[in-house]
């Protein structure tokens, strides 16, 4: 896989994003921050939507989102029909969310997790690839139709 990556988080993953940025830097990693840039207090959707932009289009293979408890980024990655953002507080969630979910995004609770906790999660799921398959079918289902 590239090893090029985004990273997009607000306030409350602040601390711990910079953490990871200079993990990935020493692991051989391009890292694209999409910010926020402090731990001032910012909307969370402004990070994610360019964040799920960048992925969806293919200027990158994947992301990582970071919020107080992941849901927020979650839900705003998840409102682009390309991604598929999974919140992961475990490196099992980590490896699930690639293997049967084939996650392009990543999204930690920042408020929940250490920044160690963080790493293992995060190389679990860099390490896993997607089963295919059965999954596969569950996957092409889930984009929304519009109506007409």
């Amino acid at each position: 896989m590239e090893k090029k990556i985004g990273i997009a988080c607000d306030h409350a993953g602040y601390e711990m994003k910079e953490f990871l940025v200079g993990y990935l830097g020493a692991q051989g990693y391009e890292v694209l921050d999409f910010g926020t840039d402090s731990p001032e207090s910012v909307d969370y959707p402004d990070f994610a939507h360019p964040l799920a932009e960048a992925v969806e289009s293919g200027e990158l293979p994947l992301g990582i989102a970071l919020c107080g408890t992941g849901e927020g980024m979650s839900m705003t990655l998840n409102k682009h029909q390309g991604i598929r953002a999974g919140l992961a507080w475990a490196p099992e969630i980590g490896a699930l969310i690639r293997q049967h979910n084939n996650a392009n995004v990543l999204v930690l609770p920042a408020r929940f997790i250490t920044n160690d906790e963080a790493v293992n999660i995060l190389d679990t799921f860099l390490a896993t690839e997607f089963e295919g398959g059965r999954h596969q079918r569950r996957i092409d289902k889930m984009a929304v139709a519009k109506k007409e």
